[in-house]
């Protein structure tokens, strides 16, 4: 799936804050990905920085309340807001957020505003005392009643020297939730997906594990693609890495505590993506205290784990959820064969052959190099591919199933 902000006009609102530095990068971002931007500064932004750095920045012109009353006159607000998809005000301080809830429409922010129809998203940035006032707060509440969408503010230190809820969230976080907005008439709108992602850990004792070398980069960026096709996505990791905004992140670590949250979460989905590396086997016995090597070499005993696709297949032998299943197969040779066997197995839908033999793909790199493999035995090679790549290939098949009924 190509990223939803990737053509789309956003209309870039950059009101008075020293955040205002944030909405360069912000507007740098957004041209890189491919979204058409047009900023829009308060008299007070203008103040924090120049219209020129935005110009500088996306090729376009930037706007000031000068352009209000010039060449294009009135027309101006109503041209921007009603071509704009998107309406992104970053930062947004505690006075524009009470002229919006209120439509006092005296500058061409705000104006623009007004003329808009499309979704808004605002970034609040200011001190903590200003953002927990009653009046703010109600400001808030009004725009949220309206349907406007929020991001933040975060916790953190803040300009006044004070800690506490007011700082604008991080421009990538920003970007994230505007990728996210505009992906929401995708065409996996409404559809339930969940994806695993990373190698569990198996404790020996207190201190040691056994897990593999899965980075869980291939499960979150297909939970990236899932969300930009408009899903609504379950992320169930071992991981550390961030999740894209509003993924419903479910932190696991053994084969039993995936287990667990598979079944439980994959009842009623529509699509159920094994990303993760699970384990093959676990010690019988973790030892309640660190092994000292001075007792020389343990004896570990392992026994299997579950296994959590034929779980899944036998429950949805029963219960018809998930509607589709996608497994994956690491494997160093015979690739074709042993991903065609486990396919079958496990009664999948499609299977992802990985090809892990060459150092430049498969583990703890960024990229692959698969085989799709489907119920029928139809084999589509892909060519190496990062795993963003491989993500929405996958993705696309998905779309595919639900849009052919």
């Amino acid at each position: 799936m190509a990223n939803p902000l990737a053509g789309k006009k956003v209309l870039l609102g950059v009101t008075g804050s020293i955040a205002a530095y944030k909405a360069a990068e912000i507007a740098s971002q957004l041209t890189q990905i491919g979204a058409i931007v047009d900023v829009v500064l308060t008299e007070s932004a203008v103040k924090f920085i120049s219209p020129l750095t935005f110009q500088s920045l996306t090729g376009r012109k930037a706007y000031v309340d000068a352009d209000l009353w010039g060449g294009e006159g009135h027309v101006t607000h109503v041209g921007l807001g009603r071509a704009a998809d998107l309406l992104l005000i970053a930062p947004v301080s505690a006075n524009t957020l009470a002229r919006l809830a209120y439509g006092f429409g005296d500058n061409l922010l705000v104006l623009t505003a007004l003329a808009s129809h499309c979704p808004m998203l605002l970034a609040p940035a200011m001190d903590v005392g200003m953002f927990e006032h009653p009046a703010t707060q109600a400001s808030v509440k009004i725009l949220e009643q309206r349907g406007v969408h929020f991001i933040g503010p975060a916790e953190g230190y803040l300009a006044s020297g004070l800690v506490g809820r007011g700082r604008m969230v991080e421009p990538l976080e920003v970007i994230g939730a505007a990728r996210w907005l505009l992906s929401r008439k995708g065409p996996l709108a409404g559809k339930k997906v969940v994806v695993t992602a990373g190698g569990t850990q198996e404790p020996i004792d207190p201190v040691r594990l056994i897990t593999n070398r899965s980075s869980g980069k291939q499960g979150h960026a297909i939970v990236q693609a899932a969300q930009d096709a408009g899903a609504d996505v379950t992320l169930i990791s071992t991981t550390n890495l961030t999740a894209p905004i509003n993924t419903n992140l479910i932190h696991v670590q053994t084969v039993a505590d995936m287990h667990a949250a598979v079944m439980k979460e994959s009842a009623g989905s529509d699509l159920l993506i094994m990303a993760a590396a699970p384990a093959d086997f676990r010690p019988a016995h973790k030892a309640a205290d660190k092994i000292k090597k001075e007792n020389g070499p343990p004896a570990i005993e392992m026994v299997p784990t579950i296994d959590i696709l034929l779980a899944v297949a036998e429950e949805r032998g029963k219960s018809g959820w998930p509607k589709k299943v996608i497994g994956f197969a690491a494997e160093s040779r015979d690739l074709l064969d042993n991903a065609s066997a486990k396919l079958k197995r496990k009664n999948l839908d499609m299977i992802v052959a990985n090809d892990i033999s060459q150092p430049d793909s498969g583990f703890e790199v960024d990229m692959n190099r698969v085989t799709f493999i489907f119920s029928d035995g139809t084999a589509d090679p892909q060519p190496k591919m990062s795993k963003h790549e491989v993500a929405d290939a996958i993705i696309d098949r998905a779309v595919v199933w639900f849009q052919t009924k």
